[in-house]
């Protein structure tokens, strides 16, 4: 199956399927038709299932099949599944117009200067370059090839292959988490036993060097924690008079981001620390007055701590921030003063630090608060296709002018997207035994090394399988995530419904998201298909 693996992930670098673009349509037309040309669903249509995305202009789609395995009446199911769609093109540069297509690609690079590993990859034959190649056209195409294999003797199964290919995974998931219907719909049809999800998303060398491939037994979860920051403006002219919302804001992204005490850890394995994503004032326009107004998000990755934890030790950071402020302040007003030999003081400020949830319930008891009114203010952002992460800032205004806070003022709250945690525990971690008897036997034949880790690092829709936050957890996250059932109607009864263990196989590449992004043909294409072939024997032969 090598050269047609090879080839159909090819034909879908070759179709532009960038996130949020038309291209995600293509291709789930692609894979589509490709499946439903296979003798064995020609036969069996109805075990099929195309479904396009709820009022979605794009019309992207979902493309799920089920194998229904002959030899036994069984219900155990394994699910393979992957994403379609990639990111963009920055960074390629004068390379741009042949990104999708590798062959051309590659012949160009052959006329450029390379950084040397790059270079010598591009001469070894060994890697196929462009858009897709590593995350995760090769992926797909490897779960295609298994599918219409395994279609060919569907009799020698005594259970059953679901795959599931899903559009908008680079940046809300929108596609896995729609599917959850579909999958919840196949188990009540067919009373299936899902044994665990297997994703293909890609893996990479973990150092320099690094020829181990690394299968990865949970998925990280992420949180979006924004800062909405209310400071006191003045005029520049008077900037002693004020508490500049910048000031903050820069404290608050010195305090949390890349700092290790906010990383987290389970059983021995630590996620990467937060890392801010966007740092802003909320001026409109220019004018001589200090910043009112800031907001800060960042992305904090989650192996295990609860959320109440979480923002209990964000809202300590936050606090810090201003005791450290106004210790700045006050600091740079006397050494001003000594300078200038003017007198200044600083104004006494009450400064609070507050969820969202704590705002919310503080208003909520004011005659003049009205649910009704927060309604209005999430519905008319949407209109205005203000961004999801920034609707909650009007919001957060409203509340606060009903309780007539003008002092300093930061508002905790979390916003899109939340990726749940999804890791081997309990009952489920029986997976993890069987997985290295799997990986053990496909060692010995192949020659090449194997590690095990609890958690794929980077963000997956593996994690809308399973949720290990407990109940109390995450009704704690809705209730500080203004608008959650608007914003990001994220479906967690059939998440939990479905509470299906997950783990990522995935081909081997290098620099994913960079215009270097490659996968590797000999490992992706001959050793992971029999990594997954030898998981369907041990489940289902």
């Amino acid at each position: 199956m090598r050269e047609d693996m090879i080839r159909l992930t090819k034909a879908m670098i070759r179709i532009p399927s960038v996130n949020t673009t038309e291209g995600e349509r293509k291709i789930g037309e692609f894979i589509e038709a490709y499946i439903k040309d296979i003798p064995y669903f020609i036969e069996h249509p109805d075990q099929v299932i195309v479904r396009e995305l709820k009022d979605d202009p794009l019309h992207r789609r979902n493309v799920v099949a089920i194998l229904i395995g002959e030899k036994e009446n069984s219900g155990d199911t394994l699910l393979l599944h992957g994403h379609t769609d990639t990111v963009g093109l920055e960074g390629y540069g004068p390379l741009e117009e042949y990104a999708f297509d590798p062959d051309r690609l590659m012949e160009q690079m052959k006329n450029m200067k390379l950084p040397e590993e790059v270079e010598q990859d591009l001469i070894s034959g060994d890697y196929l370059f462009g858009r897709g190649a590593c995350d995760m056209k090769d992926g797909d195409a490897v779960f295609m090839g298994i599918l219409k294999d395994a279609c060919q003797h569907p009799e020698e199964l005594k259970g059953n292959i679901v795959v599931s290919f899903n559009p908008v995974e680079e940046n809300l998931h929108t596609g896995v988490i729609e599917a959850t219907d579909i999958l919840l719909e196949l188990q009540k049809k067919y009373g299936l036993n899902y044994i665990m999800g297997i994703n293909n998303d890609y893996i990479c060398p973990l150092y320099p060097g690094d020829e181990t491939k690394t299968i990865y037994t949970g998925m990280v979860g992420k949180l979006l924690p924004c800062f909405y920051i209310q400071g006191k403006e003045t005029h520049v002219g008077q900037c002693f008079e004020g508490f500049d919302a910048a000031l903050l804001a820069a404290g608050i992204v010195n305090k949390i981001h890349l700092n290790h005490k906010y990383s987290d850890g389970f059983e021995g394995e630590y996620a990467y620390p937060p890392s801010v994503l966007k740092m802003k004032d909320l001026k409109p326009w220019y004018n001589v007055q200090t910043v009112k107004e800031a907001f800060v998000y960042f992305n904090y990755f989650v192996h295990n701590a609860s959320i109440d934890e979480i923002t209990v030790k964000l809202k300590e950071a936050a606090e810090e921030v201003f005791v450290e402020a106004l210790r700045t302040t006050h600091k740079e007003i006397s050494k001003f003063t000594e300078l200038s030999g003017e007198e200044f003081e600083l104004p006494s400020y009450d400064c609070k630090v507050l969820t969202y949830e704590e705002l919310y319930k503080m208003a909520s008891v004011s005659q003049d608060f009205s649910s009704d009114r927060v309604e209005e203010i999430l519905q008319e952002e949407m209109i205005k296709g203000t961004d999801k992460r920034e609707i909650p800032i009007e919001i957060v205004r409203y509340l606060m002018n009903i309780l007539k806070i003008t002092s300093p003022t930061i508002v905790i709250y979390y916003a899109p997207p939340y990726c749940p945690h999804n890791t081997l525990k309990g009952e489920s971690e029986k997976l993890i035994a069987d997985i290295k008897t799997i990986t053990e036997q496909v060692a010995k034949e192949s020659g090449h090394e194997f590690r095990m880790m609890r958690f794929y690092p980077s963000l997956s829709d593996s994690s809308y399988l399973n949720i290990d936050d407990p109940v109390e957890s995450v009704a704690y996250l809705v209730n500080n995530f203004p608008g959650f059932d608007t914003l990001f109607p994220l479906p967690l009864a059939n998440i939990k419904k479905l509470s299906i263990p997950a783990v990522n196989f995935g081909g081997f590449g290098k620099d994913a998201h960079k215009w270097t992004e490659r996968v590797n043909l000999p490992y992706t294409f001959e050793v992971l298909p029999k990594l997954i072939e030898k998981t369907i024997d041990f489940y289902l032969k």
